[in-house]
């Protein structure tokens, strides 16, 4: 009995120390006055109660009895919030239009409060209250000044009303580049063509309709059609008979939605190569990353990733050799050299490369780390940070060379311009990404994390279907001892070698029903 209340008491302590390592308090300074509001952190973002934030406020609001649905007045808006919902409410009295704002995180209920998260409904915030908010000391204090004049409240209401504020076209010799502007990063979207017109939808996002206005043909697009549905909103492109494929993409590190029209510069292009002779399945160029000067990552046990690039590179070479009697092997190096990263895609170029395998090992920042796998890259802009940050420390490696300036950062337009050449090659690439996938997923000491994307120098000058490979994680003491081995490093190479076999066998179907 005493050691029943004895581990009950410990646990009432232990959720007493919990919380009090997770209650915080928002100050909210508003003139010469100081409030204190109930505020709770959860994975590095505050939230505060919006009762106490509106009492702070002296602004008038509605609570059911349990408050778990409130409604604040800030005199010409009314903000609705529910717990457990990531949807908000903001309408506009004089207007009457309703906006719902989506944020990334749920509200939450904590002590009969509902608590919001700080950061993500600032803007709404400020555009619905009219006064300056600004957030200091990370994320713990508020300060609110005047009230914004009345001209300057109407501009920043009307831009805060709407997640999409407009658009611009740019043409390039490959087709055009629409480049659609919001104020919120949007996550989703679809979009399809029929009857040369394509439709981009995004749901529980509003557009400004009168920034939409198009007054004359532009390259590919004759006519742009932009209105609200309810809570979504969808534009429209009429197309030109020019026009080939299209491609919605995030711009890298923004809220930027690009969207590239193709025109026929390329498919004539590619359809010239494919239908010629010489695009028989006959070579393969396989990338060891790194090598000489350029150490590459270095593992929990010692191990250099340069090494264990290539030596999983020969293997592969051997088995392609061995097996696939048809198929030339290209390899940038087979030696501990350094070679600068834009010969590397064109040496798969000059020796008319049909696939292009660069092979490389992954590292976290921490070492001893829990991450841990095998990943595919295919040439795209970063979706995850990540992504991102793999993509940077293995472009890293330009520091090496001569002459780094050489290399256009990947980012937007230039790196739209480099997605626009690629994607003739992008359903090949991704079709032996997904072979790769599935012969990792299947009972091997590494896993497969899947297929990602980013922007990786080494596939830019590629003109060819090409993968980026990471092996598994050498900041990872398991991956790093498998990696290191001859076991594990003639694993790796035969499950990329049944990939490219498999390739080859897709890749000749296609060709036989194409040509």
């Amino acid at each position: 009995m005493q050691r029943q209340i004895k581990n009950i008491f410990l646990i009432i302590f232990f959720n007493i120390l919990v919380l009090a390592q997770t209650e915080e308090q928002l100050l909210l300074v508003r003139g010469d006055k100081t409030t204190y509001i109930p505020a709770h952190i959860r994975e590095g973002q505050i939230y505060f109660s919006l009762i106490h934030f509106a009492e702070a406020l002296s602004l008038k609001y509605a609570a059911e009895e349990k408050h778990d649905k409130i409604e604040v007045d800030f005199g010409d808006y009314l903000l609705n919030a529910r717990i457990k919902n990531p949807f908000v409410i903001l309408k506009n009295k004089q207007k009457e239009t309703t906006k719902v704002i989506q944020l990334p995180t749920s509200t939450y209920y904590i002590n009969n409060n509902l608590y919001i998260p700080l950061n993500y409904l600032l803007p709404s915030l400020r555009a619905a209250s009219g006064w300056r908010l600004d957030v200091i000391e990370k994320n713990k204090l508020i300060v609110s000044g005047e009230k914004i004049p009345k001209k300057a409240k109407d501009s920043d209401i009307s831009v805060s009303e709407f997640d999409i504020t407009g658009y611009s076209l740019d043409e390039k010799a490959n087709g055009t580049l629409v480049k659609i502007k919001s104020d919120k990063a949007i996550a989703t979207y679809s979009s399809s063509f029929k009857d040369g017109v394509l439709t981009v939808v995004f749901r529980d996002v509003i557009l400004d309709e009168s920034k939409f206005e198009f007054e004359k043909n532009k390259g590919l697009v004759k006519n742009i059609i932009a209105k609200n549905i309810g809570s979504d909103c969808e534009i429209k492109f009429s197309l030109r008979e020019e026009y080939t494929t299209s491609e919605v993409l995030n711009a890298d590190q923004s809220n930027i939605i690009l969207v590239t029209l193709h025109n026929k510069i390329f498919s004539n292009n590619v359809d010239k190569i494919v239908k010629s002779e010489r695009w028989n399945f006959n070579v393969v160029v396989i990338d060891a990353g790194h090598g000489g000067k350029d150490y590459g990552a270095t593992g929990v046990n010692g191990a250099k990733e340069k090494e264990i690039n290539l030596a999983i590179v020969l293997k592969l070479g051997k088995l392609i050799e061995k097996e696939l009697n048809d198929v030339k092997i290209v390899y940038t190096r087979k030696n501990d050299r350094f070679i600068e990263l834009y010969k590397r895609g064109k040496m798969a170029n000059d020796n008319d490369g049909k696939l292009f395998i660069s092979i490389h090992c992954n590292s976290t920042a921490k070492k001893n780390s829990d991450a841990s796998g095998f990943e595919v890259y295919l040439l795209r802009p970063g979706k995850t940070q990540d992504a991102i940050e793999i993509a940077e420390r293995e472009n890293a490696v330009i520091q090496y060379e001569e002459d780094p300036k050489r290399y256009q950062k990947l980012t937007d337009e230039n790196f739209i311009l480099v997605s626009m050449a690629h994607s003739s090659y992008l359903k090949y690439s991704e079709k032996f990404a997904e072979l790769l996938h599935n012969q990792f997923s299947n009972e091997f000491d590494v896993q497969s994390r899947g297929v990602k994307q980013a922007g990786f120098y080494v596939l830019v000058g590629a003109s060819m279907p090409s993968v980026l490979i990471e092996s598994g994680f050498l900041s990872n003491k398991k991956d790093a001892e498998y990696l290191k081995s001859t076991k594990g490093q003639n694993e790796i190479a035969a499950a990329i070698f049944r990939a490219v076999k498999g390739y080859k066998v897709y890749y000749d179907k296609v060709m036989e029903t194409e040509l």
